[in-house]
């Protein structure tokens, strides 16, 4: 019995020592073979230290290499606490250097942690500063290299580029959409510690950062700068509560130049408000936009052959009544008989919503959404809105009759230049876009290309040239007359929307546009202008916004190269206008003979001779009547 007893616990006691050996055995088999990889990190970040270098942001560039969006080296501070032998004297003086407290300063220096980043007194130091604190010689502070977002033309495109943090993230616009792409993967110094931080000889390695991705966009720069100098112009002469203004390619949807005011420095971002830094107004902003919407109309009713611009006439006899509402026309008394190349010249409501009534709401409100009215256009631009318009089943006589000529619906500026753009393309919608390529940072190769994207066909190529032919007349004969340019075709469309607050029509405060394009037979560039609330002067499309939209159209002819047409439209004159006159050639001619020929220039010469040996303009330049003709005499 006894002898049973002991067998049977020496039987216990070798099962519970097997038990123990496999299960040591098998927490040695997971530590070695399952958990190797965790622990082994574990215990190299035990010794293992890394200063960490940032990588440069990606840069943006204009269509043709212009950078718009930079990096600047800077250097920041980075502390190794177990490293630092005096903390209290390091303190100090990193203290008096950064011009923080000395408590403040302690904290980082004691901070119970392998690498601590000075945040964000130490962050993005000048020159002059981290000179100081290398000249200071003191163990376990170090200088790493960090980039720092530049912007070369300062408030230049702000809203669409946007802007990042301190950290280089990219926080509005481009820089936070493309975000993922800009940014970069940093590098860092490495070297192995011992058990109290210090660095062990030979043991420094360097990882390269690697740069984010580069981005093309399709933005001409020189344009841009001409279109955002003419906001700037249009603030400082109308002081209006906002303005913006969008340059596009009408056939591939490339957009050129797009700003707004008020803008903002992205390098200065903090200085502003939300408002002004969220605020991208072609793309965010929503009102009604007036007799610009006509040429949308336009479109439906002479796609559906209800009218003959030359043959058909109206009769404006200054008004028209709709069930219990009078729309007046914008010219007291009205304009009389008018063939429909006059009404949409004389922008004259009452003749469009007779235009209105003979396509009747299904099919206008067919053609509106056709053109993409109510809906993104999908541009690659944050912060889009859709507009509003009536549902149809809320859509009456007298809704029908307003929204024929612009008034009662809400579009946003993007969606308009995109409508008549497929408007006077030849009839085919195509989303906007701003972002060409994206390109390897190295060698600025495309790795990823964007190309124009056709939505839908509109209206039919011989219609997109009837509305060409009327909007040209529209600047040579009609309200646009003021975006004429001599010697080139320019077609366009003027607009001016009572704006609405608590649902009322606000008196004496107007959203005034201008959208115009050139050349008018072959388009290549369209231009939309709107002015919110000009200050000190009428407001009316024609003599606000169209005089902006000529500038920056007829500076686009050298930037664009664009080819003096042939058989240029001939500008019908009223007793306002200056008129053009061609200087003849006087060379050769004696001076007498040469003012003769001049009559209508003034005339001023130099030299002694008795003939005229050089002229100023040349032979055959057109310029306006009254301007000065330079002559020179030799022989």
């Amino acid at each position: 019995m006894f002898n049973k007893g002991i067998h049977t616990r020496i039987k216990i006691v070798l099962f519970i020592l097997i038990v123990c050996l496999i299960l040591i055995i098998g927490k040695v088999f997971y530590t070695q073979v399952i958990d190797y990889k965790k622990l082994n990190y574990l215990a190299n970040q035990l010794w293992n230290r890394n200063l960490p270098i940032m990588a440069d942001r990606g840069k943006i560039y204009d269509r043709n290499g212009v950078v718009l969006a930079d990096n600047i080296t800077t250097t920041s501070l980075v502390l190794i606490p177990n490293q630092i032998k005096n903390k209290e004297e390091v303190a100090t003086k990193l203290a008096e250097i950064l011009n923080v407290s000395y408590e403040e300063m302690y904290k980082h220096v004691s901070k119970q942690t392998s690498i601590e980043r000075v945040h964000p007194e130490g962050r993005k130091l000048s020159y002059e500063i981290a000179d100081k604190i290398n000249s200071l010689k003191y163990d376990g502070v170090y200088l790493v290299k960090e980039s720092t977002r530049s912007y070369p033309y300062k408030n230049l495109l702000s809203h669409t580029l946007g802007f990042v943090g301190i950290d280089n993230q990219g926080l509005s616009g481009l820089e936070l959409m493309y975000d993922s792409y800009l940014t970069g993967k940093s590098g860092a110094i490495k070297y192995i510690s011992d058990a109290k931080g210090n660095k062990l000889e030979l043991t420094e390695s360097y990882e390269a950062p690697q740069d984010g991705v580069n981005m093309t966009l399709t933005i001409n720069y020189e344009l841009q700068a001409v279109l955002e100098r003419e906001l700037d112009n249009a603030v400082s002469k109308y002081n209006p509560d906002q303005a913006l203004g969008i340059a596009m390619n009408p056939k591939t949807g490339e957009i050129l130049a797009i700003a707004s005011r008020p803008d903002f420095n992205p390098s200065e971002y903090q200085n502003y408000t939300v408002e002004e830094i969220n605020r991208n107004l072609p793309v965010w902003m929503t009102y009604e936009p007036g007799s610009t919407f006509k040429i949308i109309t336009l479109s439906a009713a002479l796609e559906e052959k209800l009218i003959d611009l030359d043959k058909d006439t109206f009769y404006d006899g200054g008004s028209v009544n709709v069930e219990n509402a009078r729309i007046k026309c914008w010219k007291h008394g009205g304009h009389g008989a008018q063939t429909y190349l006059q009404v949409v010249e004389n922008s004259c409501n009452p003749g469009f919503v007779s235009i209105g009534q003979k396509l009747g709401k299904e099919k206008l409100f067919e053609y509106i959404n056709a053109f993409g009215f109510g809906e993104k256009t999908g541009v690659d631009l944050n912060g889009e809105a859709s507009g509003i318009l009536f549902k149809l089943d809320k859509v009456g006589p007298v809704e029908l009759a307003t929204t024929s000529f612009g008034q009662g619906v809400s579009v946003t500026p993007i969606q308009q230049i995109t409508a008549v753009s497929a408007a006077i393309n030849g009839g085919t919608l195509i989303k906007p876009y701003i972002v060409k390529s994206l390109n390897e940072p190295e060698t600025n190769t495309v790795i990823k290309s964007f190309e124009s994207e056709i939505k839908r066909k509109v209206i039919s190529e011989d219609t997109s040239e009837k509305v060409r032919y009327a909007l040209e007349s529209v600047v040579t004969n009609g309200t646009g007359r003021n975006a004429f340019i001599d010697g080139y075709r320019v077609g366009g469309k003027t607009g001016t929307a009572q704006k609405v607050k608590d649902g009322r029509y606000m008196v004496g405060n107007y959203i005034v546009s201008f959208i115009g394009f050139m050349p008018a037979n072959d388009p290549e560039i369209v231009v939309y202008i709107a002015v919110d609330n000009a200050k000190g002067i009428t407001q009316y499309g024609g003599t606000i916004a169209a005089p902006i939209a000529r500038t920056i159209l007829q500076e686009s002819i050298d930037i664009l190269n664009i080819e003096k047409p042939v058989g240029a439209s001939e500008k019908k004159y009223n007793y306002l206008d200056r008129k053009y006159a061609t200087v003849p050639d006087v060379t050769n001619m004696t001076l007498k003979e040469a003012i003769q020929n001049l009559k209508g220039f003034k005339v001023e010469y130099t030299g002694t001779g008795s003939k005229v040996i050089y002229q100023s303009p040349s032979k055959d330049t057109r310029i306006f009547e009254g301007e000065t003709v330079k002559l020179m005499l030799g022989g």
